[in-house]
């Protein structure tokens, strides 16, 4: 079970550590270490040092604005590596800009599918490049008539459970 405790500073009172570090007088920082934050879990101990001016409660800055940062900074690592977003080689902006707009499009989508299709499954929290190649890349026979579209898969396809249910899950009727 993880356990946590925050120390907050007031800086007004410490203006020699204020000088020292750069910080502005009169401003709530708070700050939490080894030896005043109790971050202990399974792994042993895990200080965090945190120095902001924003007025909130120390546990709601660190929980609700700088691990959401942190989140926020892993989907776009995701997008980025698993949807290939870094691929602006082209020397002009709006073809870059363009493929951006798709990578971003393929995010969301896979999002969807992620958050819809895979519920409940072992892939449901899966990093978006591991879907895309083990998932998506597949080797299938698409007939497509007036009425419907038909997907033959092979029997030999690991994840052909898997890929029947998110099927099942978007498809309409």
């Amino acid at each position: 079970m993880a356990l946590r405790a925050f120390l907050l500073l007031l800086v007004t009172a410490l203006p020699a550590l204020a000088q020292e570090r750069g910080l502005e007088l009169g401003t709530r920082y708070w700050l939490s270490n080894g030896e005043n934050h109790f971050a202990h879990n399974a792994q042993g101990a895990n200080p965090r040092f945190l120095v902001t001016s924003l007025p909130e409660a120390p546990q709601v800055t660190y929980e609700w604005i700088y691990c959401a940062r942190g989140e926020m900074e892993n989907r776009i690592k995701e997008c980025q590596l698993g949807l290939f977003a870094d691929r602006t080689s082209c020397h002009l902006w709006w073809p870059n800009q363009f493929r951006l707009l798709l990578a971003s499009l393929a995010y969301v989508l896979m999002e969807r599918l992620r958050n819809i299709g895979l519920v409940g499954t072992e892939w449901a929290r899966a990093q978006m490049g591991t879907l895309r190649c083990k998932l998506l890349k597949v080797g299938a026979v698409i007939v497509r008539n007036t009425r419907r579209i038909r997907f033959f898969i092979s029997s030999a396809f690991p994840y052909r459970d898997t890929f029947l249910l998110v099927a099942r899950r978007f498809a309409s009727g």
